[in-house]
């Protein structure tokens, strides 16, 4: 069976709001897929004083679990333009994945939160995109057919590079359904994309 990994890291709840909405696209292409989170590496008591969500359902990954998907879509929250200090800890540890090439020619995907417009969305979005093109996987998009990131009627998330969201600068404003909507799309051209390559 066709496989995909929802790989994410999540403070406060909305890329884990993101993840959920990414597999459920993944699912609508017919594409078994599965939501993992990666290791906090904040102290514990220093994560309970800044209210991190620590409730999470989905299991923690390993980074040989990486091996085992023929898609990994990566999520993160936005960190001064820049992608979290734990998902980077967490792909860097994948060189023994990169030497041996066991990553080449899977799709990849990426998506991110910040908390304003211009958070540093995009380059956050590049960040995950480069690692994963280091990776050797074939990247897929939000293309413009998610016609939602365009409107003027509300502040949106968005990019062609990957689905997004606006936290807030307070943390408050959870995914709209247009943002969620944006991240089933891609999830779904990522699975149709993985589909055709290894069905």
């Amino acid at each position: 069976m066709t496989k995909a990994l929802v790989l994410y890291y999540s403070s406060y709840g909305h890329i884990e709001a993101m993840a959920e909405a990414m597999a459920e696209g993944v699912r609508k292409a017919g594409i078994e897929v599965d939501i993992k989170r990666v290791p906090e590496t904040v102290p514990d008591d220093v994560a309970r004083k800044a209210n991190f969500k620590l409730d999470q359902e989905a299991p923690v990954a390993k980074v040989d679990d990486l091996a085992d998907y023929d898609a990994i879509i990566v999520g993160t929250g936005t960190r001064f333009g820049r992608v979290s200090s734990q998902m980077a800890t967490f792909l860097d540890q994948a060189g023994g994945l990169w030497a041996s090439g066991a990553l080449n020619g899977k799709v990849g995907g990426a998506f991110t939160s910040s908390n304003s417009q211009h958070g540093g969305q995009e380059t956050t979005l590049f960040s995950i995109i480069t690692n994963l093109l280091h990776f050797g996987l074939t990247i897929v998009g939000l293309p413009y057919s998610h016609q939602g990131q365009t409107t003027m009627e509300e502040i949106v998330g968005g990019s062609p590079y990957g689905a997004t969201t606006i936290a807030g600068t307070d943390g408050s404003r959870q995914p709209s359904e247009i943002e969620l909507e944006g991240a089933r799309h891609q999830g779904e051209l990522i699975g149709k994309t993985t589909a055709k390559l290894f069905g």
